[in-house]
């Protein structure tokens, strides 16, 4: 049997891949492994049966057999150890990969989550402007770092992996924001991640469960 992940029946996001289901269609896309898709409901996602496979009650999950996951790190870690694609083979670079896996969620995604969510939970009380360009500045801080490390480089760490599929996708949520106009170098490597066909395919999937149609499994 092919794995399952699940995802939102409709997402928040519209359809703009910025759902964390997308980060596991893409590095399931990018090793060439068939998937089916579970959705789920915002009420569905707070029922025993789903809390069974997650226990904080989100998307996405992932079950093969007799394994169930949660967190997208682990998920798409999981993927890259068990098929080829995702990390390299010599060990060095493949602990230094993972190690990028862990910066894009522990490091430069916090500050850009806090910068996302920070209008609609304070929006309206009478400091939220002050407290933006701050926010900012955290933001700003993390890629202007980011970006030095990256210089001209095409990658993180030489080929593409899964290191860069989890930046990738953490970048991705800025694009609403001008921030990462001031990081050309970020900019384009966003730009190379997004143009990857594995990512187009995820993307598009995606995108069909959001307007309604049935996922292909």
């Amino acid at each position: 049997m092919n794995p399952t992940i699940t995802a939102f029946e409709r997402s928040p996001d519209g359809g703009r891949g910025l759902a964390r289901d997308t980060r596991v269609r893409w590095a399931i896309e990018e090793v060439g492994q068939p998937y089916a898709v579970r959705r789920v409901s915002f009420k569905a996602m707070k029922q025993p049966a789903h809390l069974a496979l997650h226990p904080f009650g989100q998307i996405p999950t992932f079950e093969d057999g007799d394994l169930a996951l949660f967190e997208t790190g682990a998920i798409v870690l999981h993927i890259a150890e068990r098929h080829p694609g995702l990390l390299p083979k010599d060990p060095n670079a493949r602990a230094r990969a993972i190690t990028w896996m862990f910066a894009a969620l522990n490091t430069v995604e916090p500050p850009i989550l806090d910068r996302e969510q920070t209008p609609y939970v304070v929006g309206d009380k009478p400091w939220c402007a002050e407290l933006l360009p701050l926010l900012d500045d955290r933001v700003r801080h993390r890629l202007r770092q980011l970006s030095a490390h990256l210089g001209h480089s095409e990658w993180l760490d030489g080929a593409f992996s899964a290191g860069d599929l989890m930046m990738v996708s953490v970048l991705l949520r800025l694009k609403s924001l001008a921030l990462l106009e001031e990081f050309p170098n970020l900019k384009a490597y966003l730009a190379r991640g997004e143009a990857r066909p594995a990512y187009q395919r995820a993307f598009a999937a995606q995108l069909l469960v959001n307007a309604g149609k049935p996922p292909a499994d």
